[in-house]
C-alpha cells in the first residue's frame, strides 16, 4: 500500500503566502515560477491548483509549492484544497512541470544579465539610501542566488526587505526566474546590523 502523502502548510513573512512542504521531491533539484494562470500551460500541477479561484501566484521548487492567495478565505480553509491538489497531482505521476518550461527558458547568461540590471538601475539605490545593498552571487538554471550587505546584512528587516521588495521587484520584470534565495551569513561580517 503506498505511503500517504504528508504535507506541511508553513506561513510566511507575508500573509497571503503559505509555503507547502511535501514529504518527497515535487520538482527535483528546479524550481517554477507562474505568476497567473496564463504562464501555468507548461505545468500540470499549477494548473491543478490554479482551479482555486483564490490562488495568485505559484512557485514549484524540489519539495515545497508556494503559493499566493488574494480573498480573505483563511489558509487552513484554502489550504486543505491546496494540498488536495498536490496530492491528486503526485498520485498521477505526471512531472510537475514539463520539459517545454526550460526550453522555453532562456539561458543562465541571459537571466543573469537581466538581474544584474535591475539591481543596478533599481534596486541598489533604493537599498543605498538605507545603508545597504545586495548582489547577485550566482544563477542555477533559473534560480537566483543573492547576498545582501551593509546595512542590510543581519537586519530585522531583512527577509521583509528580499520578499516583499527585492524578490517582488525581479518577477515583475524577470518573470522567468525561478527560486529567489538569499545566501547572506546575517550574524557575520565587519558590521552587521545584529550581532548575536
Amino acid at each position: 500500500m503506498e505511503k500517504d502523502i504528508a504535507i506541511v502548510g508553513e506561513p510566511t513573512i507575508n500573509p497571503a503566502t503559505c509555503r507547502f512542504t511535501v514529504d518527497r521531491p515535487v520538482y527535483a533539484g528546479s524550481s517554477a515560477y507562474f505568476g497567473n494562470r496564463e504562464a501555468a500551460k507548461f505545468s500540470h500541477l499549477a494548473q491543478k491548483i490554479f482551479e482555486i479561484d483564490e490562488v495568485e501566484s505559484i512557485l514549484i521548487a524540489d519539495n515545497q509549492v508556494t503559493v499566493t492567495k488574494a480573498g480573505f478565505d483563511p489558509w487552513p480553509v484554502i489550504g486543505k484544497r491546496i494540498g488536495a491538489k498536490i496530492r491528486e497531482h503526485i498520485r498521477s505521476n505526471e512531472p510537475a512541470v514539463n520539459a517545454e518550461y526550460h526550453d522555453n527558458m532562456p539561458p543562465e547568461v541571459e537571466i543573469r544579465k537581466k538581474v544584474q540590471s535591475l539591481l543596478e538601475r533599481e534596486i541598489n539605490p533604493a537599498l543605498g539610501m538605507h545603508g545597504g545593498w545586495v548582489e547577485l552571487i550566482d544563477v542555477k538554471k533559473n534560480a537566483v542566488y543573492l547576498r545582501l550587505g551593509g546595512g542590510c546584512q543581519g537586519c530585522g528587516s531583512a527577509n521583509m526587505t528580499l520578499k516583499m521588495g527585492i524578490e517582488k521587484a525581479i518577477r515583475e520584470q524577470i518573470p522567468e526566474v525561478g527560486e529567489i534565495l538569499d545566501t547572506t551569513d546575517h550574524a557575520a561580517g565587519r558590521n552587521p546590523y545584529y550581532k548575536p
